[in-house]
């Protein structure tokens, strides 16, 4: 496996790589768990070469976020990429991405205006550029993003469609625990008793997916279910409980077709997001 810190390594060994087959990207901040060797083992399975990039992108993170405290090893990561057979990763420097007088930003419009784009102002800003950059350093065929940030992978869909971008974005399903949190690398934060309290996000989720399926249809009860659910565990402040209809998050006065379920939540030091897509069954004639 090789490591490159610079773009002229990255592009020199794609370019020798891309002769052989497609290329897959799986762009990470590291700190890996079974989620993200998901997304490699997805990538190996698809793609003759498999780059992984490992970056905490600062411009993703607001002023009193957990940039500096974010967990970090990289030594760790290397060697799980290595035993999810990854090829090359990427792992630049601050200096490298944004070199001085850096001044060029990718914003989409419209599916940031809510859920976590509504609560972390300007993240995904940060997330739209550095995605850019790296889709541009690397050029992959595929770019391999988790579920369990499903506005993430929207927004970077809707990105890629509308600039043109030559890949395709592939999403894979959450990874969890056994008792349904999903994997996510600031659970590393979570106290024992606010790792149980933890599990609550998920356990609204499938409650409020039941009702659905048992023919609740309207958002703002379905809403109520989310958020008391949370609400009941003393541990966990909730930032947000919302519905939303897919494929581009639209809001909905009656529920129907493919519906977003998401939540997100603070456990201590933890903001924790979670989600599920639900199918409404159709009404019966």
């Amino acid at each position: 496996m090789r490591v490159c810190h610079t773009v002229r390594e990255v592009r020199d060994f794609v370019r020798a790589a891309r002769a052989e087959g497609l290329v897959g990207l799986v762009p990470t901040m590291g700190y890996f768990h079974d989620g993200h060797l998901a997304l490699m083992h997805r990538a190996r399975s698809e793609c003759r070469t498999v780059v992984v990039s490992i970056y905490v992108n600062p411009l993703q993170f607001g002023p009193r976020e957990d940039f500096r405290s974010y967990p970090r090893d990289p030594e760790r990561d290397l060697r799980l990429a290595e035993g999810a057979g990854v090829d090359m990763v990427f792992m630049p420097d601050d200096g490298e991405m944004y070199p001085p007088g850096y001044a060029t930003y990718v914003e989409v419009e419209g599916l940031t205006d809510k859920l976590c784009g509504r609560s972390r102002p300007g993240h995904f800003r940060g997330v739209a550029t550095v995605v850019t950059k790296l889709f541009n350093i690397v050029r992959p065929d595929r770019a391999y993003f988790g579920e369990k940030d499903f506005q993430q992978a929207l927004v970077i869909r809707r990105l890629a469609a509308d600039l043109n971008l030559d890949l395709e974005i592939i999403t894979v399903p959450t990874v969890r625990e056994p008792d349904g949190l999903a994997m996510s690398s600031r659970n590393v934060y979570l106290s024992p008793a606010e790792r149980e309290a933890a599990t609550v996000l998920y356990r609204s989720l499938v409650k409020a997916r039941d009702a659905i399926l048992a023919g609740e249809r309207t958002p703002e009860r379905v809403r109520h279910i989310l958020a008391a659910t949370i609400a009941a565990e003393p541990l966990a402040d909730l930032d947000y409980a919302e519905v939303y209809g897919l494929p581009w998050l639209a809001g909905l006065d009656r529920l129907e077709g493919e519906v977003l379920l998401a939540v997100a939540a603070r456990v201590g030091r933890a903001r924790l997001i979670d989600n599920l897509v639900v199918k409404v069954p159709p009404a019966e004639e």
